[in-house]
């Protein structure tokens, strides 16, 4: 059996970045990720907001960061016509930047630190103590476990058996890379585009392409679709549109992925004595207030700076760490809904 400190489930931003924070800390850990790589979403993109780059520069990686991402200083709203309806400063510093480049950067600092990570191994359940549980046959011994697996966490419901399911948002999150700039959208702007059936919006941040997204309005289960058919959903709600959403679209070729969007609007229960949830585990929001990662983050600092500051105490430390977290994330999330909605 496997020992360590801290036993964290899931390997993607949250689950990296709680590593980093822990070490900083001088708490142990180890992580086991399901995936054999970065996840199944590795290709989509995302902004890291001015909370996010704070978090990463107290974790001493933000010029890692820096490094594998471009500057998103602005955002222009745009009509279905193309009518540009005004302008606003992104406030940062803000980054945009690959999933899976994020996956990897942290992922690199978390192995230059010696944090082990275990790939392709998949929690299936706790026992008190902490002992984990794995679809391997393994199991691991800790002094506590954080839950950093996500919006459809199992660690969440070993905590609440009465936790609430993931809600669907009504849309469908489609991204894209179309070659060269058929938008001429200035290299640190995201263009937005309220379309007559569906949300766009892209970015130009200068590697050549057009890195796009779009929010469609559809029903869940949509999890077969492949990436032409992705392709061909986004160019059909925004054909009869003036704005340039389908001349992007049609610029883009096989690297397209999409799927359902969910949130939960609260999770009524963060942790019992001996285990606790971080990043999307504990707070899903859209990706409309581009958030995600970001609150992952801010989380993985809180949370090792309430464990040090209780020492053994882990209950307490959680609920510090709970207080702290709650209030913002449920407002962040609550926001991203509205934003969604419209």
């Amino acid at each position: 059996m496997e020992r360590t400190q801290a036993l964290i489930i899931g390997g993607g931003v949250a689950g990296a970045a709680t590593a980093l924070a822990l070490h900083r800390a001088g708490l142990t850990s180890t992580v086991f990720e399901a995936h054999r790589s970065g996840g199944d979403d590795a290709g989509a993109f995302l902004t890291v907001m001015a909370n996010g780059m704070a978090a990463l520069d107290s974790l001493g990686v933000a010029q890692a960061v820096r490094d594998a991402s471009y500057p998103a200083a602005a955002v222009a709203l745009f009509d279905a016509d193309g009518r540009c309806l005004g302008e606003r400063p992104i406030e940062g510093p803000a980054r945009t930047m690959r999933r899976a480049a994020l996956y990897r950067v942290l992922q690199e600092q978390v192995a230059a630190r010696g944090i082990p990570v275990h790939h392709g191994r998949r929690f299936t359940g706790a026992t008190a103590g902490v002992h984990a549980h794995f679809a391997d046959g393994g199991t691991a011994e800790g002094a506590f476990l954080v839950g950093a697996d996500g919006i459809h966490s199992r660690v969440r419901g070993l905590i609440d058996p009465d936790a609430p399911r993931p809600r669907f948002t009504g849309r469908h999150v489609v991204y894209g890379y179309a070659g060269g700039n058929p938008g001429d959208v200035p290299p640190d702007t995201y263009h937005m585009i309220n379309g007559s059936r569906a949300f766009f919006g892209c970015t130009a941040p200068g590697d050549g392409r057009t890195w796009w997204f779009a929010r469609i309005p559809g029903e869940p289960g949509s999890g077969g679709a492949t990436p032409a058919e992705w392709r061909e959903l986004a160019l059909t709600v925004f054909r009869d549109d003036a704005a340039p959403a389908a001349a992007i679209i049609a610029a883009t070729g096989a690297e397209v992925v999409g799927g359902d969007s969910y949130d939960i609007p609260a999770t009524p229960r963060w942790h019992d004595d001996h285990m606790v949830l971080t990043g999307d585990a504990a707070h899903a929001a859209s990706p409309a207030a581009a958030q995600g990662a970001s609150m992952a983050l801010a989380d993985a600092v809180a949370l090792a700076d309430a464990l040090s500051r209780h020492g053994g105490d882990h209950r307490g430390a959680f609920a510090d760490y709970e207080l702290q977290r709650r209030a913002e994330t449920e407002e962040t999330v609550a926001a991203s809904a509205r934003l969604n909605s419209r």
